[in-house]
């Protein structure tokens, strides 16, 4: 390794610190993917740089972003200082994003996977970062259509946000309950509640659920390994499903489908948002919080892709099997006096995107129908 990498590594990992250790607590951000289609047929179609260009100018211009493929763009809330703030901007960036293609005669929708799209079909985006993420991963990230929804919490101090990462991998798989949208994909029922989880996080290298990690020392001589041993060239390629982010002093968590409605995102990213802050509270109170073992979550994680919502949990701090709204429930509860604090409401769903989608299913309705359903707007005649 040249001491010119070696010596931007190095100053990545003591800038992330700096930034840590004098950062603002619960600050927020949240990242929405959207598939970019026909508006006639709901196929995937490889329009971004389109949407890119006529963003120019406008106040979307810095919050849009494209995500691997080319029928697939990003919109980012910016950093908010509380709740409402995000819930906003949430609203905002959807408005805008919807307004811009419609004007380019382009319909979005939001889900884990496109119930029909070939992988095959799919373009690249031509940026130094997702050429060498294809020059990489190869067909791994050929076969990445997927679409997520990321939220970014801001943790002062490095040592805590490492322990409050840690933390929440015990509970990244009633948040995939909770976020199911994913059941169809390359025109089968694939029998699962998040299809996404399976081609994302079973196929990507350094993915899925983490392991836990006490301080800061151990997650910086970890990402200092990877760097010395070759095995990444960008801390991006860290694509656990919750990671310290480096460039910013955020814990963020990746697990979540794509949501379908403005109204499910907001639902869930407040949901992350408070259990991160509860967690982190709970840390400063000297609260325990066991770190589970992988191979426990890793139990519930395949329950949650699995049945999602639809299905059980277990409460690994006391083995009881609950069906999984119970289990999430029982998780409202814990966050609640937090949640409260911050004014942020949680809800859990009747019946999440993966349900709805599921009961039509049951109905007679095609895949198509299905999706026609769940795409945000139709352009105008």
């Amino acid at each position: 390794m040249g001491d010119e990498q070696r010596l931007s590594y190095e100053e990545l990992i003591s800038r992330s610190r700096e930034s840590f250790e004098d950062g603002r607590d619960f600050t927020l951000a949240v990242e929405e993917e959207f598939a970019i289609l026909d508006p006639a047929t709901h196929d995937l179609v490889n329009r971004f740089e389109e949407l890119q260009a006529a963003a120019l100018g406008t106040p979307l211009e810095e919050h849009l972003v494209g995500e691997l493929i080319a029928s697939e763009v990003e919109v980012r809330t910016g950093r908010c200082e509380t709740w409402a703030e995000a819930s906003a901007r949430m609203a905002e960036r959807r408005t805008q994003l919807v307004e811009l293609a419609d004007s380019l005669r382009m319909a979005l929708a939001s889900t884990g996977t496109h119930p029909w799209a070939n992988w095959k079909d799919q373009r690249i985006i031509d940026t130094p970062h997702y050429r060498l993420n294809d020059k990489v991963l190869r067909y791994v990230v050929w076969r990445n259509n997927t679409f997520g929804l990321h939220v970014h919490v801001g943790i002062r101090g490095a040592d805590r946000a490492i322990r409050t990462m840690s933390k929440l991998r015990n509970f990244i798989p009633e948040l995939l309950a909770l976020s199911a949208s994913s059941p169809f994909v390359e025109d089968v029922d694939s029998g699962l509640h998040s299809a996404r989880t399976e081609i994302f996080t079973r196929m990507f290298p350094r993915c899925g659920v983490p392991d836990a990690f006490d301080s800061w020392r151990e997650w910086e001589d970890y990402i200092r390994f990877l760097y010395e041993t070759r095995s990444i060239t960008e801390h991006t390629q860290v694509w656990w499903s919750v990671r310290a982010h480096l460039a910013f002093p955020t814990v963020e968590m990746r697990i979540c489908d794509a949501q379908p409605t403005l109204e499910e995102g907001q639902a869930l990213a407040a949901f992350i948002y408070a259990l991160t802050c509860r967690i982190a509270r709970a840390l400063d109170d000297g609260e325990a919080i066991p770190d589970q073992p992988h191979r426990l979550i890793e139990e519930n994680f395949w329950r949650a892709t699995r049945h999602g919502l639809s299905g059980e949990l277990i409460d690994l701090a006391t083995g009881d099997v609950l069906p999984a709204r119970a289990r999430l429930e029982q998780l409202a509860d814990w966050i609640a006096p937090v949640a409260d604090e911050l004014d942020v409401s949680l809800t859990i769903p009747t019946a999440n995107a993966a349900e709805r989608q599921r009961a039509r299913l049951d109905e007679g309705a095609t895949l198509r129908e299905i999706y026609a359903e769940q795409v945000i707007e139709r352009v105008r005649a």
